[in-house]
């Protein structure tokens, strides 16, 4: 995931070398190197899994059990109020983490307290039985998931040298392409003891948090960067965006995302209901086929994105395995619309599944590239976030507007297929990166 780029570049002699760490300006050591690598792919791992067990099987199948009505529309429900309390706090804490004043550093203390708030609210949504209190706690686990997640992916800005931001970038979606296949597999496997699930998926969450922040290089304090303005006023001002004249590219990194993320979302959010609704399967039978799937997308999707984010870095290129990514995920999404059974899932999740995993790999990577200004870096990444979880929120939207009103789950796939083609033109018209 040239012309003269409109993005405000610094003065030549400013310019920090492609080595150099922005942090500490040194030249990062191996160790170092290996240590933000391990993280991030362990960061992306764990807060995948735990998500993805409850998004994708034990939140649907836990509505089911409690007895509500139209569980598909409850589910779609949930999923729309929750992304947007996702959409709110990623800008919030980006921008706050930005405004950090630290001992601890910028971006430390977020990931320690949304770790531990994301995994105790986990666990509670596994407990109540009434599907608003569901909804509730749930709003909570997205607050906690993206007080991490937000200054998280600023640190690919704060701590890693622009020459290897897409092996970084490859670590981080490497190990959510590999937590969300691996997490419905583990929540296939909880299906029928869905308390157990939701434990564990806690317990997964807020490690991402605490141990991520053992494995990387301790943050340096922030409590001597310059004082930013405390008011009000400056506090609000600090949430504006960035003007779209002079960041267009900005603009295109957010509609690309924005357009993939629908695309993926309209799929996965609905993977257990399509295959037991338009495939046809049964409870149990569902459960093996969506572990299979995960286990195709496990292995396709940890060769496509960690393969794919240092070659990007060679090559010098991001906009060219973006557009790969985007043109594979479409034709693995055809699959199951031309074959209409479980040997079109499993071709849908290893076509669209390694397809996915390079758009992973080198899409924090572009969004970093594009960046306005390096010292707003947890906001702008914020606002860029935002493409994701209004993809989130957009795509379950259409696939549930669409299953409800013709009946069926037949027309999501070439909705989804058109979806990943303007992703792709958006990400073909940025001009700053090749």
């Amino acid at each position: 995931m040239s012309a003269i780029p409109a993005v405000p570049q610094e003065p030549e002699a400013l310019k920090i070398p492609d080595d150099i760490a922005p942090d500490t300006r040194t030249v990062p050591s191996r160790t170092t190197l290996v240590r933000f690598g391990a993280g991030f792919l362990f960061f992306g791992i764990c807060w995948a899994i735990g998500l993805a067990m409850v998004a994708n099987v034990l939140l649907p199948q836990r509505l089911t059990d409690i007895g509500v009505s139209s569980p598909d529309a409850w589910f779609g429900t949930i999923n729309s109020v929750t992304a947007v309390v996702s959409l709110v706090a990623n800008l919030v804490f980006g921008n706050l983490s930005d405004r950090s004043r630290s001992r601890f550093g910028r971006r430390s203390p977020w990931l320690l307290f949304g770790g531990l708030i994301g995994g105790v609210s986990l666990f509670a949504v596994g407990v109540l039985s009434s599907p608003v209190a569901i909804m509730v706690m749930y709003c909570v686990t997205m607050v906690g998931l993206n007080m991490m997640l937000a200054p998280a992916l600023a640190v690919i800005a704060d701590r890693v040298p622009a020459g290897v931001r897409g092996t970084m970038s490859a670590f981080f979606g490497g190990g959510a392409t590999i937590g969300y296949p691996l997490g419905a597999l583990v929540g296939a496997a909880f299906i029928t003891q869905t308390l157990s699930g939701f434990t564990l998926g806690a317990v997964l969450m807020g490690l991402a948090g605490v141990l991520t922040l053992l494995v990387w290089p301790r943050e340096r304090s922030a409590a001597d960067a310059p004082a930013v303005a405390g008011g009000l006023k400056d506090l609000l001002a600090s949430f504006r965006p960035p003007a779209p004249k002079s960041a267009p590219d900005f603009y295109k990194a957010f509609v690309g995302r924005l357009f993939m993320l629908i695309s993926y979302q309209m799929i996965a959010a609905y993977q257990l209901y399509i295959v037991q609704n338009y495939v046809g399967q049964s409870k149990v039978e569902s459960a093996a086929t969506i572990s299979t799937m995960s286990l195709i997308t496990l292995v396709v999707g940890l060769i496509a994105s960690l393969g794919s984010g240092p070659v990007s870095d060679r090559i010098g290129r991001r906009k060219v395995p973006a557009v790969a990514a985007a043109g594979l995920f479409a034709v693995g999404v055809a699959m199951p619309w031309i074959f209409p059974s479980t040997t079109g899932m499993f071709l849908y999740a290893a076509i669209a599944g390694f397809g996915y995993g390079v758009f992973g790999a080198v899409d924090q990577a572009i969004n970093v590239d594009v960046l306005p200004s390096p010292e707003e870096a947890g906001k702008d990444l914020g606002v860029l976030n935002l493409a994701t979880t209004l993809g989130q929120t957009i795509g379950p939207i259409i696939t549930s507007t669409v299953a409800v009103s013709t009946g069926s789950y037949g027309l999501i796939f070439p909705i989804s297929i058109a979806m990943a083609f303007l992703g792709a033109i958006a990400i073909l018209r940025i001009d700053s990166i090749r």
